[in-house]
């Protein structure tokens, strides 16, 4: 494989590698005294299984067995003559569980080698390529001495195409000292340039993703991302183990977000880390990729959309640029929605505006948010935002969701990509992503000048009057790619926006103030109290997309017993609404375990 092919499958699709390899031979009974790069030669079923595992689970880059796998590593074990042979039967390990899978790509896999090594170095690369490896995969490496080594062992004449991947602290910096800058300058001096760069090993997903952060911000290269599983964190005295399939799958996402081209793991991440990550992202990455379909529609069948003042009493207060008060409900489990109006009387009796209804928050099986919604409007008096999610319907099922919502005038609707299925309690359960929340905008507007998905009419002088709405976070990582999916959804037909949670006026206010530069949208703030400390700590940690600032985390710890806790979280969450209030076209809170009044009590 060429350069430009390896570079091209990275940019055309999200690329699953797979994961640690050592790992999964130690799990085996085969232990640190061995030589692991051996067994492809004198245990091949074994080698061979682990590679099936990776290939069931969905991977699309088989790593060979080969860290290790040159003369001068092979010497410790006195097999160095053995070297070849080692390195040709790790790659038919490998084509052996790819067969039948054209798609699969070999990665022939080269550990981190010193100066004194380069012969070695040298050598392997041209075993791994004489033997079939797709492309060369230069890993672990850890200083600018490793990094030259590396790029001195590619072969000559652009014979095979090949990546760097690299072990960096938070900050994006090698063992040495030396940072990603300087590593970009070594790579573009350099006589052969690699198809990709990657961060693999290091301390976790969590520092990795802090080093994407800085990396994707100074290379043009895809970026291959395989972090270890890290070390043990210290929660409330116990060493645990964070990386289970769901939290490497959560950081994975933030990953792709970031703009990583190849997903996978090192050290520790196992067949069934893999197998999360492809269930969850696989799908999410083609809604991302998936637009909607282009249509021809004459102009004369277009009917004009209805302006937003006559759509709903919430569209008439945004677009009279009242200050909107929303309360977020999450649709109860079971079917019993009688607790759910009587909390939602108590708002209108309160003065809220609309009560805010999600889809299946992090992907968990409640009553439907529809159902909830005509309950509320019918028998609390108070109108209500659903949330419409990419993740469970198809368009045929989104289109006929919407038109059954402005049969029973639900005319207000936010729509978001949503949660892959496996971050919330349904490991087994696909997500669908025809499209994402932008082809979700796309969609509705057509719907509002009288046209389906297919360019067919609704009817004779039929359109539906939806008011849309889309999230967007000021928290991003990447705040690049957040404005530039906002600026798509809003010239997708976007009416107003519902930030995530914000916790830090600042950051948020200059989030607007970018915004505002190019577009007039009305934003209404995620301002949520923090029900205790352990509320505050689960939403730091454990919720994708919320920052939560150590002052608010020390004023929560410190508040005193479970009651004290509770109104200090209404505190901090007046003081943010003070300090934004003037800046914001409203403001949506949430009622933390079901508690309105704690969500009322802001306003005060």
């Amino acid at each position: 494989m060429k350069r430009e092919e390896l570079f091209r499958r990275l940019q055309d699709d999200l690329l699953i590698f797979d994961g640690g390899f050592g790992t999964e031979l130690y799990r085996r009974n085969f232990f640190v005294n061995t030589s692991y790069d051996e067994l492809s030669l004198n245990n091949p079923k074994v080698v061979t299984a682990i590679h099936q595992s990776y290939v069931d689970a969905g991977a699309e880059v088989m790593t060979t067995n080969t860290y290790n796998a040159n003369a001068a590593s092979l010497a410790q074990f006195g097999i160095a003559a053995q070297t070849e042979k080692i390195n040709h039967a790790a790659i038919a390990c490998a084509r052996k569980a790819a067969a039948g899978k054209p798609e699969i790509l070999i990665a022939g896999s080269i550990g981190p080698a010193g100066k004194k090594n380069l012969a070695s170095a040298r050598d392997q690369a041209q075993y791994l390529t004489g033997g079939g490896a797709d492309f060369l995969l230069f890993e672990s490496i850890s200083s600018l001495e490793e990094l030259e080594t590396a790029l001195s062992a590619v072969p000559e004449n652009d014979q095979i195409a090949f990546a760097v991947s690299f072990v960096l602290d938070s900050d994006a910096r090698l063992a040495d000292g030396n940072d990603f800058e300087r590593i970009t300058e070594v790579l573009q001096n350099a006589a052969s340039s690699p198809a990709a760069v990657g961060l693999n090993c290091g301390n976790g997903p969590e520092t990795t993703l802090a080093a994407l952060e800085k990396v994707m911000a100074q290379t043009a290269l895809p970026v291959i991302v395989q972090p270890g599983s890290g070390v043990p964190k210290s929660v409330d005295n116990r060493f645990m183990q964070m990386t289970t399939p769901e939290y490497f799958t959560t950081y994975s996402m933030r990953y792709m977000n970031l703009g990583a081209r190849g997903l996978g793991g090192c050290c520790g991440i196992t067949p069934a880390h893999i197998a999360d990550m492809v269930r969850s992202l696989k799908p999410l990455a083609k809604g991302a990729n998936q637009k909607m379909p282009e249509i021809e529609v004459r102009t004369a069948d277009e009917l004009p959309a209805i302006p937003l003042a006559e759509k709903s009493s919430f569209g008439a207060k945004l677009a009279a640029g009242k200050f909107v008060k929303l309360i977020e409900f999450t649709p109860p489990k079971g079917f019993d929605l009688s607790a759910t109006v009587e909390k939602a009387k108590i708002c209108a009796a309160a003065g809220i505006d609309a009560i805010n209804i999600p889809d299946g928050p992090r992907a968990s099986c409640r009553i439907s948010q529809i159902i909830t919604a005509i309950e509320i409007q019918e028998k609390a008096g108070i109108e209500t935002i659903i949330h419409c999610c990419a993740r469970d319907r198809n368009l045929i099922s989104l289109q006929s969701m919407i038109l059954g919502c402005m049969a029973k005038d639900l005319r207000n609707i936010l729509f978001i990509t949503g949660d892959p299925p496996k971050l919330g309690d349904y490991p087994f359960s696909s997500g669908v992503f025809d499209v994402d929340s932008i082809g979700l905008v796309k969609l509705q507007s057509r719907l509002n000048r009288g046209i389906d998905a297919g360019g067919q009419l609704l009817g004779n002088q039929v359109r539906t009057a939806i008011v849309s709405g889309v999230g967007a976070d000021p928290n991003a990582i990447d705040m690049e790619r957040e404005y530039r999916r906002l600026e798509e959804k809003i010239a997708a037909g976007a009416e107003y926006i519902i930030t995530q949670p914000v916790f830090d006026p600042p950051v948020l206010l200059k989030f607007l103030q970018n915004i505002r530069r190019n577009f007039n949208i009305p934003v209404i703030a995620g301002v949520w109290p923090f029900a205790s400390y352990r509320n505050a700590l689960f939403m730091k940690n454990e919720v994708p997309g919320v920052v939560v600032p150590e002052w608010i985390m020390k004023a929560m710890e410190n508040a005193g017993d479970k009651d004290a806790q509770r109104e200090c979280g209404i505190q901090i969450a007046r003081k943010i609404l003070n300090e934004i209030r003037s800046e914001v076209n409203g403001v949506a809170t949430s009622a933390p375990f079901g508690n309105v009044n704690t969500a009322l009590a802001i306003f005060k």
